[in-house]
């Protein structure tokens, strides 16, 4: 029996609705354009179906990030990930520079207060909340469920690598340029840059002299050693095809990219084996999906490609 038989006869068995149906069905979930506003220092809109653009959007201040940008950023991709209409976020900034970093003026009142607390082993615990705090704001991209695109332009410094490197995409414009700034306030990056560059890079001399130096690089090095996989010659065309990008991942099968994007992190800094098991956990449930029958089907009858439901 050929396997488009038993496709064949496993989704009438089951009795799953007709692609007619879903293409109905999914017309009237399908989300139109929107904008939503519920950031302080982030604008979120969705330009095409299931595809959510985030800004970083302080451009007065070269959207340094404050304490209050790091809250908007955590809340915003938790949201995001949980969010049934949200299937791939493009993450961009307002204004002249992609992000100046951590935001100085926003230290320096953090020192303030921490100079109120007497007592060191307390200020050593009020500081280990923050840090844990903007470790999670980062690193909300990176766990997010949904695939993240970076769109890089003009300045990307300090904290903004941290950003970017914990995406899964990462485009930049041809005047972008990149710095590990940490050690240039004296401080280690306490992040997200030293776990996650060193692996994004192909290069671990490359990632040792930019995280202990500080010294900038520009968009034709971020993109020869990996940092980023394509370049444009402006930030309008950089938008336009990251958001393209976006909408052909999210017309694909959300079961299909999400378990492609857990699965591949879960197995980068882990033996073969472990990720193997995971994903055969994983696909012992989502090999019996509507989604995969549906796909294949289209596949093997060279037809239109199926409109997916949401998860």
């Amino acid at each position: 029996m050929s396997l488009k038989t038993i496709l064949s006869s496993n989704l009438l068995s089951k009795n799953m609705v007709s692609s007619s149906m879903i293409r109905t069905m999914s017309s009237k979930i399908i989300p139109t354009s929107s904008t939503e506003n519920n950031f302080k220092c982030l604008s979120v809109a969705v330009p095409k179906p299931f595809v959510y653009h985030v800004q970083l959007n302080r451009p007065d201040k070269y959207n340094a990030i404050n304490k209050q940008m790091w809250v908007d950023i955590k809340d915003c991709f938790e949201s995001l990930s949980m969010n049934p209409d949200c299937r791939v976020v493009v993450i961009s900034a307002e204004g002249k520079h992609f992000t100046a970093g951590i935001d100085l003026n926003d230290m320096m009142q953090l020192a303030q207060e921490l100079a109120e607390i007497e007592e060191v082993s307390r200020k050593g615990c009020a500081l280990e909340k923050l840090i844990k705090l903007y470790q999670d704001s980062i690193s909300s991209l990176e766990v997010c469920n949904k695939p993240v695109i970076s769109a890089v332009h003009s300045a990307c410094i300090g904290a903004g690598v941290d950003l970017i490197t914990a995406s899964d995409i990462r485009y930049c414009t041809k005047d972008a340029m990149f710095q590990v700034k940490e050690v240039e306030i004296g401080m280690a990056a306490d992040v997200g840059t030293l776990q996650r560059f060193p692996k994004v890079i192909n290069s671990q001399s490359l990632a040792r002299e930019l995280c202990l130096t500080g010294r900038k690089f520009l968009s034709d090095e971020a993109k020869s050693c990996g940092l980023v996989s394509k370049v444009f010659e402006n930030k309008d065309e950089m938008i336009k095809t990251a958001l393209s990008l976006a909408e052909d991942l999210a017309s694909k099968s959300p079961i299909a990219v999400q378990a492609t994007k857990k699965n591949i992190i879960y197995s980068f800094d882990r033996p073969n084996q472990e990720g193997l098991d995971q994903i055969r956990e994983m696909n012992k449930l989502y090999l019996q999906s509507e989604d995969f029958i549906n796909a294949t089907m289209a596949q093997l009858t060279k037809g239109e490609i199926p409109t997916f439901s949401k998860l």
